[in-house]
């Protein structure tokens, strides 16, 4: 089945690597699901991940096209064969699915199947999903080595997946303490502006009728302040709204942004991209983050009346971030002195995150350039 011991071997490996390196929870199904179906010759994979609501939250298949998905419909229960696997402790291999008494049929569009194997996912007493395969390739069907194989997979799949949600519930805690800050920060800054606003206002009201031209000038300070006010609120909804990368990926959602600070800000903000489509979600994220945190600086810190963002791909196949302002600029060396230090150093933890790498380049009156680059995926 797999060509020899040897290139057997480094098949399992290769599948077990794969796993363990992702982190987002989808990926993690995805690769276990396409993992099981090549190592085993199979037809068919599936790997069901069980809801409270007598369904399941997720349902990965592989095998079968997207229209074909499509035209199948809703997502399964939790019943007949999936059910049984939900909850018995260990593999089950049948000859024909159909013909056990378990089985309770399926929609017009689905494929046809026969022989069988699955077995549930667990973690402890936990169950995770329930991973099954079906049509072995060839005539004689599911063995005691594709067992033992599948077996092997679910054990080390129940370890990728704990994993995975425990990278995301940190990502969780990650953007809820970020929110906070951000809440802090708008709180605080609108505070100051709206502040400003009202003591402007009450001067010009008192000097309407014994000096005009005070008056006036202090409208034309109300009318600044109010806009400011306003550029704060914009940039902080922003960046509290949740990135669209899912749906939209890295480009669209950079290019929006910058969209939407060039209108907000006083300073030409751009946006290019070159060469560059998807990356690893991870890495997307990192950058997104940077980009944020770099524009927020170049916008609210340094007096620039121009900012350029540049996407492009590295010559390594990644990507590399690059955000260049006109402002006023600062020694990297004294950055601690100046307060600016947190910035920096988040955004070189998010770079190191994900195995990319940042660098400062700035002087007194010269401008600032935040580069970023990951190596791809």
């Amino acid at each position: 089945m797999y060509g020899g011991p040897r290139s057997g071997l480094a098949a399992v490996s290769t599948a077990l690597l794969a796993m363990s390196r992702r982190l987002e929870a989808r990926d993690v199904l995805r690769t276990i699901v396409v993992s099981a179906r090549e190592l085993l010759d199979a037809e068919y994979a599936a790997l069901g991940v069980p809801d409270d609501h007598g369904g399941f939250a997720q349902f990965v298949v592989d095998g079968i096209s997207a229209e074909q998905w499509r035209r199948i419909g809703p997502l399964p229960r939790q019943h007949g064969i999936l059910a049984a696997m939900l909850h018995q402790d260990g593999p089950e291999r049948l000859a024909d699915v159909r013909q056990d008494p378990r089985f309770e049929g399926w929609p017009a569009a689905h494929p046809e199947m026969s022989d069988f194997l699955g077995l549930p996912v667990r973690d402890g007493e936990e169950t995770l999903g329930a991973l099954f395969l079906a049509n072995k390739k060839g005539s004689r069907g599911f063995t005691d080595e594709d067992e033992e194989l599948l077996s092997l997979l679910a054990q080390h799949a129940a370890i990728a997946l704990t994993n995975a949600r425990l990278y995301e519930r940190s990502r969780e805690l990650t953007i809820a303490e970020e929110r906070s800050r951000l809440a802090h920060e708008l709180h605080d800054a609108v505070s100051q502006k709206l502040f400003s606003l009202r003591l402007t206002a009450q001067a010009a009201a008192a000097l309407v009728d014994r000096d005009p031209a005070r008056a006036k000038d202090e409208l034309q300070q109300v009318a600044v302040l109010a806009a400011e006010a306003a550029d704060e609120l914009r940039a902080a909804v922003t960046e509290l709204r949740p990135a669209a990368l899912d749906e939209d990926g890295l480009v669209a959602t950079l290019r929006t942004h910058v969209h939407v600070l060039d209108r907000a800000h006083t300073a030409h903000v751009t946006f290019t991209c070159d060469g560059v489509r998807a990356l690893p979600s991870t890495q997307e994220e990192a950058l997104l983050r940077v980009a944020q945190e770099a524009l927020h600086n170049a916008l609210r810190h340094s007096g620039a009346d121009r900012v350029e963002v540049t996407l492009a791909k590295s010559p390594a196949g990644g990507a590399v971030l690059t955000v260049v302002d006109s402002g006023k600029g600062f020694d990297p060396r004294a950055v601690r002195s100046a307060g600016r230090h947190l910035g920096l150093v988040s955004m070189r933890d998010r770079a190191g995150g994900v195995g990319g790498r940042l660098t400062v380049h700035s002087e007194p009156g010269k401008g600032t350039t935040i580069e970023m680059e990951v190596p791809g995926g």
